[in-house]
């Protein structure tokens, strides 16, 4: 785990869950590359050094903004098989019959690198992006805490589904903390990738052998499939917040869950209210389960099922679900909890682009299918969908299921002042809500906002019970006079995993930009 830092540059920044990534994406920016550019090669090293958390064979998430208007999003989410099955119970959350779903990040990769060319006139090529996650593949890199902790955790569960042991125990074991970890077949095919472009993960050789690889594990995916999967550039959803403008992705993902977040609790006066206080915490969990609670009833894949999001981000809404709460009671909280694992990354260069990304294999370790000779580990995101045929978010051919990422921006006049995002499905709304509120309300620097205590309302794998988890140094009596509101409260331990691993640049009116990434993560934050 890297030493906590906050990073400052007046000449562009990055920040990512992992060191190596980090440096690649400040190598692209040193090299005059720009934002779009160091972010496809972060992401594409993190596919390398993050294989729990992030892949080729998962989705990905895009807020693209420049100091002259240019606002867009790129909402990479794999659909649905054609050939859907039918499942008489829940659908598995692992091995081959959770590989429902094609995978989209590498064509975020592609249409974001057209922006860069076309817009901002980048001149990195597309193969130079992939040089280092190669070299990492190809001759290995330290295992991370963070791999070596999930890996152990998960190996009973894994060590049997196809390829997975093969490729992350290639010697009957799981690699130690620091030791060496070779991925040769995974850097054959970011070797394709580089060299053939990204439709070659969906149209060419490569494809033809991941759809084999994954065939013969027993998922129901095929070329056509793959052949049909694009990502989507679309305008963002907004919403006002102490006199900016915060923005984020439409459904299906949860993007309109956190602007609901934020815009319930721009109707309080945080000024009044002591940041770290009882009053704070209960305050953010009760905007969160009014959010949640739109959340589970209404989005999903808008193609399948209108999702009314201009209702939903409407002063009226916003107000109504602000008058509900309580500041001295807890509301009943009976919903479910949905678990998963992503990386963030965040870049600004030297003339003002700025990026925003999440990438994702949904739990982490995703399926745990490797799909053949490819090296590429198939995400589960397809186990998200419901069973019953009525649900909106029912599994059905080319729809595409209800993703809980959300990367984000914070716009003021116009341009971009802070880029954010975390890891935690569930959690991500609720750690953002505290992020934001510490970097705006607070006016925080980026590393203090990240590291102080945060919660997480519902179960985790080692909590089934749906309670309020809080980081055990928020405090005794923050605990107490939370219990005394109503809320079933437990303590995680400080710095907890579980609370989620953000990423935040701050970027100033002059082009100077400060930032970190969590501390509770292997990431940093590099400036020019």
């Amino acid at each position: 785990m890297q030493t906590p830092n906050i990073a400052r540059s007046s000449k562009g920044m990055v920040t990512s869950p992992h060191a190596l990534a980090s440096e690649a994406g400040l190598e692209v920016l040193r090299t005059g590359g720009n934002a779009i550019e160091a972010a496809i090669a972060m992401g594409a090293t993190l596919c390398v050094t993050y294989p729990h958390f992030t892949g080729l064979g998962g989705d990905a998430f895009w807020v693209i903004a420049d100091r002259h208007g240019m606002l867009r999003t790129i909402s990479g989410i794999g659909q649905a098989t054609q050939q859907a099955p039918a499942f008489s119970a829940a659908i598995p959350s692992r091995g081959a019959a959770a590989t429902l779903t094609t995978a989209a990040t590498v064509d975020t990769w592609h249409q974001a690198y057209a922006i860069s060319r076309d817009v901002w006139r980048g001149q990195a090529s597309w193969s130079s992006l992939f040089s280092r996650a190669i070299e990492y593949a190809a001759e290995g890199f330290p295992v991370t805490p963070s791999q070596h902790f999930w890996q152990t955790l998960r190996a009973d569960e894994l060590q049997t589904l196809p390829g997975f042991a093969r490729t992350f125990a290639p010697d009957g074991r799981i690699p130690a903390i620091g030791e060496r970890f070779l991925q040769p077949e995974l850097a054959r095919s970011l070797e394709r990738i580089a060299q053939f472009g990204a439709r070659e993960f969906y149209e060419g050789e490569l494809a033809e052998r991941v759809i084999r690889g994954l065939q013969e594990a027993g998922s129901p995916l095929s070329v056509a499939d793959l052949g049909a999967t694009r990502a989507r550039d679309e305008p963002p959803l907004r919403v006002a917040y102490r006199g900016g403008e915060l923005v984020s992705m439409r459904p299906p993902t949860q993007g309109v869950t956190t602007l609901q977040i934020m815009g319930v609790l721009e109707r309080f006066d945080l000024a009044a209210i002591a940041e770290g206080s009882a009053d704070y915490y209960h305050l953010l969990v009760e905007a969160v389960k009014c959010a949640f609670t739109d959340r589970d009833r209404l989005v999903c894949d808008p193609d399948f099922h209108a999702v009314p999001v201009d209702s939903m981000l409407s002063a009226a809404t916003l107000d109504a679900h602000a008058r509900t709460i309580s500041m001295t009671q807890a509301r009943a909280w009976p919903h479910v909890f949905r678990p998963g694992d992503t990386v963030y990354i965040g870049a600004t260069d030297r003339d003002g682009h700025s990026v925003s990304v999440l990438q994702t294999i949904y739990f982490d370790w995703g399926s745990g299918v490797v799909a053949g000779d490819t090296g590429i580990l198939w995400h589960n995101r397809g186990a998200s969908f419901s069973t019953d045929a009525r649900h909106h978010n029912a599994l059905q051919p080319g729809k595409r299921p209800f993703h809980t990422l959300n990367p984000g921006m914070y716009l003021k006049d116009g341009q971009p002042h802070l880029l954010f995002g975390t890891q935690g499905a569930d959690g991500q709304p609720q750690t953002l809500a505290a992020i934001l509120t510490r970097l705006i309300d607070y006016q925080m620097d980026p590393l203090a906002a990240l590291a102080r205590p945060r919660f997480l309302l519902g179960k985790t794998f080692s909590d089934s019970r749906d309670a309020l988890k809080l980081e055990e140094d928020a405090g005794a009596a923050v605990f107490a006079e939370l219990s005394a509101r109503g809320h079933d409260i437990s303590a995680i331990p400080a710095q907890s995993p579980l609370a989620g691993h953000p990423g935040a640049i701050r970027i100033a009116t002059d082009g100077s930009a400060c930032g970190a990434h969590d501390p509770r993560s292997d990431g940093l934050a590099l400036g020019v």
